[in-house]
């Protein structure tokens, strides 16, 4: 017995139907007969899902584990990573998408940006910016 049914077997003790799952485990592909596991186990319907690999540098990591550290603290911290690139995503692709993106609309992107900067970084960047006239 694989690790889905045991777990569904151990929780409903006695009353675990072996045939019904047998046959679901025989019926349904793998995905299916996991999510349906989980949907008994957890009353809650999930969907599909799939994992995503892809290389980052070293020094890429602090800006990706920042900017997802940041959408789960706005979204709520029990929100899942997958999520929170999501909405970073979608955040990103709302700002791209727009026809005729004016210098406001960047100037205001970088302020909310700056915004996430300690003040004293905020000071620098500020600093650095100016040109003297």
């Amino acid at each position: 017995m694989d690790d889905e049914r045991r777990g569904v077997a151990r929780r409903d003790g006695q009353q675990f139907d072996c045939a019904t799952w047998l046959h679901k485990a025989q019926e349904l592909p793998k995905d299916a007969f996991k999510r349906e596991v989980e949907r008994h186990l957890t009353g809650r319907e999930t969907e599909p899902w799939e994992m995503l690999y892809f290389k980052v540098y070293k020094s890429q990591l602090p800006v990706i584990e920042q900017a997802l550290e940041t959408a789960a603290l706005m979204l709520g911290t029990e929100k899942s990573r997958g999520y929170c690139l999501e909405m970073i995503c979608a955040d990103f692709l709302a700002g791209a998408n727009q026809k005729g993106v004016s210098s406001e609309m960047l100037r205001m992107a970088l302020c909310r940006l700056i915004r996430f900067l300690p003040p004293t970084e905020q000071e620098k960047l500020l600093a650095e910016i100016v040109v003297p006239t």
